[in-house]
């Protein structure tokens, strides 16, 4: 049987994984949920899947989830704070982890996860995109197992050989496909998204996600980190990733060869199907996601991204080819100006530009530790911070 901890219990990857993991009692057991501050959703899926342990982020919510679950009868050690999602993370009584916290606060667990050897389940995909040849060297140095769980991702994995080894030209890689939605912006004049609300960009026409990624979907941002994800998952440069267009996220994403073949993942648009696949992999389980019917889609359309409508898909791959701590000067300028948008200090428009500001204005260091890396998430924070300040709306 094996042992589960769900970093991000609470959000949609965590509420998905559970869905999954209930479907197979006899092949998977919970042994640690965490949560950030949802903690009375926290205590029902404790109570549910009695997990040995449980953190949490800080003091007062630890003091609150041990009243809940003695409240229910439910005995589990609770924690708090980064070093208790750390030392779940890479526990020996866990064998997989389903990273899936959102944003740079995910990346000391799953390294740490990636340092004890663990099964790694990535949601998290700033981890890569903060510090991508850290990240993959602990996965390589330590013999940990690394499978993507972004639709995207998961679906370039399971069109790739089994003999892929992160470079395409041994295996005949011409090029990897990235599709995207384009999200609930897709049709809207250019000219109006000045004045999108935080209720509109969070209104995807496919996916359910929380709030952050919804807006990143917006944005497509999304998509701009998922090209440097790719980059480090799968060892293809800039020039080898491309993204496509595809309203109805059907195909989730494509391999395209070297002979001319491409091959491609469909399904319905479900996270529940990447996950049961890594939760299973290298054998298949029912995930409880319908099966595709071709018939009544009818048509699948396809078409290039339009960088004047979305800026930071092209600051995605501006940070790509910078390297070094560019992708996390990126990330973390967007997570706040993300949040900002969504506390309706700044608008929809302001989100490209605060990350621009912070990308061209910071010096770029080497991502030469993790520390480093988290000096620079620092430093952009601040300077994002300082951004928002002077947008007047």
């Amino acid at each position: 049987m094996q042992s589960i901890t769900i970093l991000g219990a609470t959000g949609s990857i965590g509420a998905s994984t559970l869905d999954v993991l209930a479907r197979h009692p006899d092949k998977y057991k919970v042994f640690a949920l965490t949560a950030h501050s949802r903690v009375e959703a926290l205590a029902e899926q404790c109570a549910r899947f009695r997990p040995a342990r449980a953190v949490v982020g800080s003091a007062a919510a630890a003091r609150l989830l041990s009243a809940l679950l003695k409240e229910r009868g439910v005995c589990c050690d609770v924690d708090y704070g980064e070093a208790a999602l750390c030392e779940v993370a890479a526990a020996a009584e866990t064998d997989s982890v389903m990273a899936a916290i959102v944003g740079a606060a995910g990346l000391a667990p799953a390294l740490a996860a990636a340092r004890a050897g663990k099964k790694i389940l990535l949601a998290n995909k700033e981890a890569l995109v903060m510090s991508g040849q850290l990240f993959m060297d602990a996965v390589q140095q330590h013999g940990a197992t690394l499978l993507p769980i972004d639709s995207e991702h998961n679906a370039i994995f399971q069109s790739l050989p089994q003999s892929y080894a992160r470079s395409p030209q041994g295996c005949g890689v011409a090029k990897i496909l990235l599709t995207a939605s384009g999200g609930p912006f897709l049709a809207r004049a250019v000219e109006t998204l000045e004045h999108v609300t935080p209720d509109e960009a969070c209104k995807h026409p496919n996916w359910v996600m929380g709030r952050k990624i919804s807006v990143d979907s917006a944005t497509m941002m999304n998509k701009g980190l998922e090209v440097i994800e790719a980059h480090w998952l799968f060892g293809a440069s800039a020039a080898q990733i491309e993204v496509v267009i595809h309203p109805q996220s059907v195909i989730h994403s494509m391999v395209s060869y070297v002979d001319g073949s491409v091959l491609a993942q469909l399904g319905n648009p479900d996270m529940r199907t990447p996950i049961a696949h890594a939760l299973a992999f290298p054998e298949r389980i029912e995930s409880g996601v319908a099966q595709l019917d071709l018939t009544a889609i009818g048509t699948l359309q396809f078409d290039k991204p339009d960088f004047a409508r979305f800026p930071c898909l092209a600051l995605a791959f501006e940070a790509l080819a910078a390297g070094g701590t560019a992708p996390a000067l990126l990330n973390a300028a967007n997570e706040v100006a993300v949040q900002a948008f969504l506390d309706g200090r700044i608008g929809f428009r302001d989100i490209d530009r605060v990350i621009s500001r912070v990308m061209f204005d910071l010096e770029h260091g080497a991502a030469s530790s993790i520390e480093a890396v988290m000096a620079q998430d620092a430093r952009a924070r601040g300077a994002a911070e300082k951004i928002v300040a002077g947008v007047t709306r």
